[in-house]
């Protein structure tokens, strides 16, 4: 996987015989106090290589947006203004300044279902963000979220109870644990593949290191912290890929086996 163009919301990447777009959609600050440890209790010291942005951690919000040129599909939405506005809502500067027609969006793969990632569905000023969407995939046990704001996509929601292709190169993988209906993405190309996931990791520079850390809004840490490990392990194998939402903007990463955890190598330097 490579580089290929970036701007100051976007970066674009050559993934074999597909092309993966960044796109950044914000960011959004958090105490520290969410981090947890093994007991379900708030850490008791952060690393020292742990950035803080004032006294909080500071969270890149993404989505990639993947094509064959000719299918594509959207995985993650962006928050639009539902949630931390003004930080976020900006997936759709980022697909105008990618180049990228949201007409030409039919199928949107959400991660799950918390509102940076499946609000954007609806733009800021209320219609629906997509005109042209047939199909939005997502686990069964978030699908419940197509309510309020989210109605009028309930009719093109396919809940995803197990794993499933949901086209010829990326197949939807349920990882529950931070949210029931919690998934992966497998992306796979004549090159290799990419795992891009939502809420597996919130904290880049802790929790590859120490992939036992959970995070408070995890609905079941243990099994929040099973499913990182079983994503962390896979991602070690030649030729695997990570595209992270809250890893740092463009979120595209290599993954190695170091020490008692892992280690990051971003495929871009940060934007944003």
């Amino acid at each position: 996987m490579r580089l290929i163009s970036s701007g100051r919301h976007h970066a674009r990447f050559e993934f074999g015989d597909l092309q993966v777009v960044s796109l950044r959609d914000g960011y959004i600050d958090m105490p520290p106090t969410r981090l947890r440890d093994e007991d379900g209790c708030a850490l008791d010291e952060l690393p020292t290589a742990v950035p803080l942005v004032g006294d909080n951690l500071r969270l890149s919000v993404n989505a990639f947006f993947v094509t064959d040129g000719t299918r594509s599909v959207l995985i993650d939405t962006g928050a639009s203004n539902a949630w931390h506005d003004p930080t976020m809502g900006l997936i759709y500067d980022a697909l105008d300044e990618a180049g990228i027609d949201r007409a030409r969006v039919t199928d949107v793969a959400i991660t799950h279902k918390h509102e940076d990632h499946v609000s954007g569905l609806i733009a800021p000023d209320g219609p629906e963000a997509f005109t042209e969407l047939e199909r939005v995939w997502i686990g069964a046990g978030d699908a419940s979220v197509f309510t309020g704001r989210l109605e009028p996509i309930r009719d093109r929601v396919v809940p995803v109870p197990e794993k499933v292709a949901i086209n010829d190169w990326t197949t939807a993988v349920p990882t529950p644990g931070h949210t029931p209906g919690h998934t992966v993405f497998e992306v796979r190309s004549g090159t290799g593949c990419l795992l891009a996931w939502g809420d597996t990791v919130h904290v880049p520079t802790l929790q590859f290191d120490r992939p036992n850390v959970a995070w408070e809004f995890d609905g079941d840490q243990s099994q929040a912290r099973a499913a990182r490990a079983v994503l962390l392990e896979q991602l070690t194998r030649p030729h695997h890929f990570v595209a992270g939402a809250h890893l740092d903007s463009p979120g595209i990463a290599r993954v190695t086996a170091s020490g008692d955890g892992y280690a990051l190598e971003y495929l871009a330097p940060p934007i944003g």
